[in-house]
């Protein structure tokens, strides 16, 4: 089974609008422009975010419009770029737009459980243009998460971990999904699997069951449905110096291949599985469910050598459980593998988390923050190794979707 998205939001501690400079000639030479940015490319940047108290989360900008209009729109900021799951999830106290809502095959409310590693998010699905940089899909279906329309939840929901449906809880003002997947779930939600736990037919607000949903009216990574530059993404992102910075800017390229600015180049391709796993092979074990991910905003594994962080002293004093707190800075070893049998070994330092935190008070980018996989999931037992968005600093990380032939393969595969 496919899961529906591998996402971490365990902040620490937290997006501002983005801006050009431009530099003007005088004395009648007349003013020299910079060229426009290519139309397949955004900024991302990593900052506080909506909230002030983020760490490690990547932003970038959306207009999103009513189904054909080139009028009724809106642009948002403080939308996470998670490469870990799948679809445009906004939240609903942030959108001013009146969009179209999709139906189930019975003809009621078709609504969403989004379940995510350490919680779900439940809200409509809706329908509604999407642009992003030069980039446009049209009627494409996405949730509106916490609406007001929509307020009791399934147990079934509910029991999945922790509501994620206000901007204080989700921590931004939406989540873009660009993983390797085209739905967010897949053949899993699709007929005749109507017990599924993701999708329901709400007849009424609080009157929901489980419903299965054809693949063209799930969620939908909108990366696909662009006219071109449709085959996947590529994060671009300087390296940080430990123990890090106030925020980091980057950019999102759309495509592979498509265009000069995406062409692969000389990273090793390393290929997944259906559910978009590979192997990360750490302290002789071989963690199969393991997923590159720019949706956590650390790396999370467990290690028993590692110490992990106490609980607060004082009441109302920073949580940092889940965290690992290590008496110094500890440099680790561990070794990816695609099922194309492809490897890559990386080397990378995990420092406490709380010093880092409480010593750099302002840095929203810090690259040396990890934290325990099962006390961060509720799980007994892991077999997996998120490398999450400190993997990407420093890095060109490509995201090829399933089925889509590149010069270097067909996805689903990460590259770098």
């Amino acid at each position: 089974m496919r899961g529906v998205a591998h996402m971490v939001a365990a902040g620490l501690i937290g997006v501002s609008s983005l801006s050009f400079v431009s530099c003007g000639g005088g004395g009648g030479a007349g003013v020299v422009s910079a060229p426009p940015p290519p139309t397949n490319m955004v900024s991302v940047i990593v900052d506080a975010g909506p909230n002030n108290n983020s760490v490690n989360t990547l932003f970038t900008t959306v207009t999103v419009c009513v189904p054909g209009s080139t009028t009724d729109c809106q642009t948002i900021d403080h939308i996470q770029v998670d490469t870990g799951s799948h679809g445009l999830r906004l939240l609903a106290p942030v959108l001013t737009l009146s969009l179209p809502v999709t139906t189930a095959s019975d003809g009621n409310s078709l609504v969403e459980c989004t379940q995510f590693v350490d919680g779900y998010s439940w809200g409509p699905i809706a329908l509604a243009d999407i642009q992003i940089a030069g980039e446009t899909a049209s009627s494409v279906p996405i949730q509106v998460i916490g609406s007001p329309a929509f307020t009791t939840v399934p147990a079934n929901c509910s029991a999945t971990g922790t509501a994620e449906d206000t901007v204080a809880d989700f921590g931004a003002n939406g989540i873009l999904g660009i993983g390797v997947f085209e739905q967010d779930c897949g053949s899993f939600c699709a007929p005749p699997n109507s017990a599924n736990t993701f999708y329901y037919s709400c007849a009424a607000a609080s009157v929901c069951a489980e419903t299965a949903v054809p693949l063209d009216s799930q969620v939908l990574n909108p990366i696909a449905l662009f006219p071109t530059d449709n085959d996947g993404s590529i994060l671009e992102l300087p390296s940080v110096t430990a123990p890090g910075a106030t925020t980091l800017t980057g950019s999102l390229i759309f495509g592979i291949d498509t265009q000069s600015n995406n062409a692969s180049g000389s990273e090793t391709v390393l290929g997944l599985d259906l559910s978009g796993d590979l192997t990360t092979v750490f302290n002789a074990l071989s963690l199969t469910q393991s997923f590159v991910d720019s949706g956590t905003n650390g790396i999370y594994f467990d290690d028993g050598n590692l110490t992990p962080c106490p609980p607060p002293t004082n009441p109302g004093d920073p949580s940092f459980l889940g965290f690992y707190c290590p008496a110094s800075a500890q440099t680790l070893t561990a070794t990816l593998t695609g099922n194309n049998n492809a490897s890559v070994t990386e080397m990378f330092t995990v420092d406490n988390a709380q010093t880092l935190a409480t010593g750099n008070p302002t840095f929203t980018v810090l690259p040396t923050l990890a934290g325990t996989y099962s006390t961060i999931t509720n799980s007994n037992t892991s077999n997996t190794f998120d490398w999450g968005l400190p993997f990407y600093y420093g890095r060109r990380v490509i995201t090829a979707i399933e089925n889509q032939r590149t010069a270097v393969g067909t996805g689903p595969y990460v590259a770098f």
